[in-house]
C-alpha cells in the first residue's frame, strides 16, 4: 500500500533501503522494486549504525509528535505530519546544527 500512495512515478527512484526486520521479507515488496527497478539495500547484520539516521528520526517523531496524540482520521494525520515536517525543519532550531534549523543550516552550508 505504502508503494501505491507515492505520488510520482515509482521508475525514478532507484534504491529502498531497510534494515533486516521481518516486515520487509516477503514477496509483494519484491515483486514491486522488481517491478520498479529499484534496487534493495540492507542494513549489514549486526550494524545498527546503518539505520542511525533513520532511528533518530523515528525516535524523534515518537516523542515530539505523536507521544500520546490521537488521529480520527487518515486526513488529520497527514495534515498534523504535514505541519509538523514544516516546524522541524523551518522553525524548530538544533543544537546539533549550531542552532540553526535544518533549512538555515543547509542555505548557510550550500
Amino acid at each position: 500500500r505504502a508503494f501505491a500512495s507515492v505520488p510520482y512515478n515509482l521508475h525514478h527512484l532507484e534504491l529502498f533501503h531497510t534494515d533486516r526486520g521481518s516486515e520487509f521479507k516477503n514477496q509483494l515488496i519484491d515483486q514491486a522494486l522488481e517491478t520498479f527497478g529499484i534496487e534493495r539495500s540492507l542494513s549489514e547484520k549486526g550494524t545498527p549504525y546503518d539505520n542511525a539516521v533513520a532511528e533518530a528520526t523515528f525516535k524523534t517523531i515518537k516523542t515530539e509528535f505523536v507521544k500520546g496524540a490521537y488521529f480520527t482520521n487518515q486526513h488529520e494525520l497527514d495534515l498534523e505530519l504535514f505541519d509538523y515536517v514544516h516546524w522541524f525543519n523551518h522553525i524548530r532550531i538544533h543544537g546539533s546544527l549550531n542552532y540553526l534549523t535544518p533549512t538555515e543550516y543547509k542555505l548557510m552550508n550550500l
